[in-house]
């Protein structure tokens, strides 16, 4: 059993850099003078001197910003170039070690982006973001029983502020790794927290459909095409849950859309069930 697609989404971090200081910050308390309509100070200023390893810190999150902003136009060679500079000034950054991973996958270095991904969780081991990151590769590259030991960190991350995305991943990654009865309860909990997580509706649909309940298969592939823009997978997977509705003019639209949006998806479906 092969994990569908919705189980290897994974979840680039935007970088912002807090404070950029190059030595010593101030911070001056005012509080207003209710007698006069003005302000005036009511406690001296306080210097606050940053360590070397704040400075080191805050230089590789400025490269790190620039490695974001760079992958976000399209520049992969730049956001490589600007995470590796990060790296150098702090070897354990596990955002430059993220976003090179993302870069190893567009220009098709699956393997590579692996070890990128392992290390930024070896980096922040309690970090939601890149426990998430590593088992959605690890689900993806067929290791799916490993997956789920690091999506059960992210998710008890207190921290991580979408753990939603988490359980979406171990849902649909769950019967791959022999653990069935974790499909519908990781699932459904996290379209609990968000309705409309397209990875989460998309394997609804295609556990549905794989276990004969069509009716229930629609409504999730229904919601999954309203949620976000359609992917051949999922057009493909509305097709054919429409022809086991007996639909055909349904099962029909969708195939003329698959065909006209997604041609190399109907072409390399070969009437397999989707993967989304």
């Amino acid at each position: 059993m092969r994990p569908p697609e919705a189980a290897v989404r994974l979840l680039v971090l935007a970088a912002t850099v807090a404070i950029l200081a190059t030595g010593c910050s101030r911070l001056t308390f005012i509080k207003a003078d209710a007698s006069r309509g003005k302000t005036r100070q009511v406690a001296q200023d306080y210097s606050f001197r940053t360590t070397p390893e704040d400075r080191r810190r805050t230089e590789a999150a400025t490269h790190v910003s620039r490695a974001d902003r760079a992958l976000v136009a399209g520049e992969f060679d730049a956001a490589a170039g600007h995470a590796r500079d990060a790296l150098r000034v702090d070897p354990k950054s596990a955002d430059a070690l993220t976003l090179l991973g993302v870069v190893a996958v567009r220009n098709g270095r699956t393997a590579e982006a692996g070890d990128y991904y392992r290390r930024a969780a070896e980096a922040a081991p309690d970090n939601g973001l890149m426990l998430n990151n590593y088992g959605a590769w690890l689900c993806g590259n067929a290791r799916a029983a490993e997956a789920m030991g690091y999506f059960d960190r992210a998710i008890a991350d207190p921290r991580y502020g979408r753990v939603a995305d988490a359980l979406a991943n171990a849902g649909a990654c769950a019967e791959a790794a022999g653990q069935p009865g974790r499909v519908e309860r990781d699932l459904r909990f996290a379209l609990g927290l968000d309705p409309a997580n397209t990875v989460a509706l998309s394997a609804m649909a295609d556990y549905q459909y794989r276990s004969g309940r069509f009716l229930e298969a629609r409504a999730f592939s229904e919601r999954r095409l309203a949620a976000a823009p359609a992917t051949g997978a999922a057009l493909l997977l509305a097709s054919q849950i429409e022809t086991r509705l007996g639909d055909m003019a349904a099962a029909e639209r969708y195939r003329q859309r698959l065909e006209r949006e997604f041609p190399r998806a109907l072409s390399e479906s070969s009437g397999e069930s989707s993967q989304l």
